[in-house]
């Protein structure tokens, strides 16, 4: 049977719209007065069309000569295993295993023959008769090929989280569905917007059943408004039961009660930037509020000598534990303070270190690596002189580093460094032993305001000096690197800015 000329480019129109477009044909059931996941709903039956081949090694011919005239869709192969009957009949057996079936198994025992499905324009063998080019069809009829219905089924667990969200939500919401999300441990926490509350759990499940990781789904019910930087949330979706997470980050084991303290994933680059970047092996470093140790444990790692402080009891407690858990208990001190009388009492603080350590060094245990060795091979080491169980590394009398991640008030706790290396071996006039100071803070400007990243710099700098009580000769904005972390908001960048104290303070 020959085709005619407009039918075959009307197919070939489609295929090229849809690969040019990127358009999905097949889009899941909807019901937007949804407000309890069903998941049985998004049970769909598509109706193809399977080409079944005697010989099996044809099915790899049609599809590299004809592959215009085959399934092309993600997620649906175009080679499929039929067996005597196309249709699962138990319909109490959930649609993937189904689905699975008609994938993998033949009739009873007897041989496992494949098919190849066509365009997902074809629907049935009149419409493969009347689609499909000259060429195909001779092909089809020189290898006496055979034209099957084919039902395909696709369930819940076919489709993705947004496709399932588009689904369900008004359409009023559909601009911008709330797939967004980041995950800490086993939590993926949200922050959704008010219109998108009474939706909240609906959004929560969909997101939880399509990552495996994923054991709870928490969303952020307001603002930060605590002085330990934590926010009401709400579990959406999962466990409520345990939300004591661990987070692995830059070789490092985290663990913390996410609803109790502060931690961003999203700051990873920047704790590794200023660790790798700034923090040298020997130098002491006063991490301010230290959170649960994303500054402090990993450049406890390397070799520098942190004072940790934070004074949410909460955050020093899993400090504790962060410490003891990366084994970093040597070069790593906690401490449960405000800012304020932490930077104020540093100098003292790490003189009271100093004073505790035998010859003003600390003893680094150094690791055991255990080898198997032949017994000429142990007989030797045994002659040898015992390799040292420990590395010593002298602390130094003065702080080079001060961290100071608040970005909402950090700022203004520059003022307590002022009078206090006075008397803390820090000379007055020498530049070079006055520590660097690295202070996190937000520059908000109002919508629709037309400022530069220089205007930006100057408004940070203008506030530092302020804080600090020097003037702009004493810290000029050349001496203040200005690095942006992150936008929080369009209009809320945040910054950290990183400079030697002046020797006036």
């Amino acid at each position: 049977m020959k085709i005619a000329t407009p039918v075959f480019q009307r197919l070939s129109k489609l295929i090229d719209s849809c690969k040019m477009s990127g358009v999905f044909p097949y889009k899941p059931p909807v019901n937007r007065e949804m407000r309890e996941l069903d998941r049985s709903f998004f049970i769909s039956k598509i109706q193809m069309c399977a080409v079944k081949f005697p010989e099996p090694k044809n099915i790899s011919v049609f599809s590299k000569d004809f592959k215009d005239c085959i399934l092309r869709v993600p997620r649906i192969p175009h080679v499929v295993k039929l067996n005597a009957s196309s249709k699962p009949t138990d319909e109490s057996v959930s649609v993937s295993v189904q689905n699975k079936k008609l994938k993998t198994m033949g009739g009873g025992n007897g041989p496992v023959t494949k098919g190849v499905l066509l365009h997902e324009s074809i629907h049935g063998v009149d419409d493969a008769y009347a689609k499909l080019p000259e060429k195909a069809l001779a092909f089809l009829k020189q290898n006496k090929a055979e034209f099957i219905p084919h039902e395909y089924l696709l369930d819940y667990d076919f489709w993705k989280a947004e496709e399932i969200l588009r689904a369900v939500l008004p359409e009023e919401f559909l601009e911008e569905v709330p797939t967004g999300f980041t995950i800490t441990g086993h939590i993926a926490h949200l922050n959704l917007r008010s219109e998108f509350k009474p939706f909240g759990s609906l959004i929560g499940q969909v997101i939880l059943d399509k990552n495996n990781k994923i054991e709870c789904v928490v969303d952020k019910v307001s603002s930060i408004a605590t002085q330990f930087r934590t926010f009401p949330m709400k579990v959406i979706a999962g466990r409520t039961d345990n939300l004591v997470v661990e987070q692995k980050e830059s070789n490092c084991t985290f663990k913390f009660d996410f609803s109790k303290v502060y931690w961003n994933s999203r700051l990873h680059t920047e704790h590794e930037r200023l660790v790798k970047q700034y923090f040298q092996p020997g130098q002491v470093v006063c991490d301010v509020f230290a959170g649960v140790g994303p500054f402090a444990v990993p450049a406890g790692k390397k070799d520098v000598i942190v004072l940790a402080n934070d004074l949410n009891p909460e955050s020093y407690k899993y400090l504790q534990e962060n410490i003891a858990l990366n084994k970093v208990t040597s070069t790593v001190k906690s401490f449960n303070m405000d800012g304020a009388d932490f930077i104020r009492q540093s100098p003292q603080l790490l003189n009271h270190w100093i004073e505790n350590e035998e010859n003003r060094k600390i003893k680094i245990p150094l690791p055991v690596r255990k080898r198997h060795r032949s017994q000429q091979q142990q007989q030797q080491q045994q002659q040898q002189p015992p390799q040292p169980l420990f590395k010593e590394l002298p602390i130094p009398s003065h702080i080079s580093h001060y961290v100071m991640n608040l970005p909402d008030s950090a700022i203004s706790f520059l003022g307590n460094f002022r009078g206090i290396f006075a008397k803390h071996n820090h000379s007055a006039t020498d530049s070079t032993e006055m520590p660097w100071v690295h202070v996190h803070c937000f520059e908000k400007y109002p919508p629709g305001e037309d400022v530069t990243e220089h205007e930006l710099h100057v408004r940070v700098h203008a506030r530092i000096i302020a804080a600090l009580q020097v003037t702009a000769d004493e810290l000029p904005l050349s001496a203040v690197s200005l690095h942006l972390v992150r936008k929080v908001a369009p209009t809320k960048p945040m910054y950290c800015a990183s400079f030697q104290l002046p020797p006036t303070v």
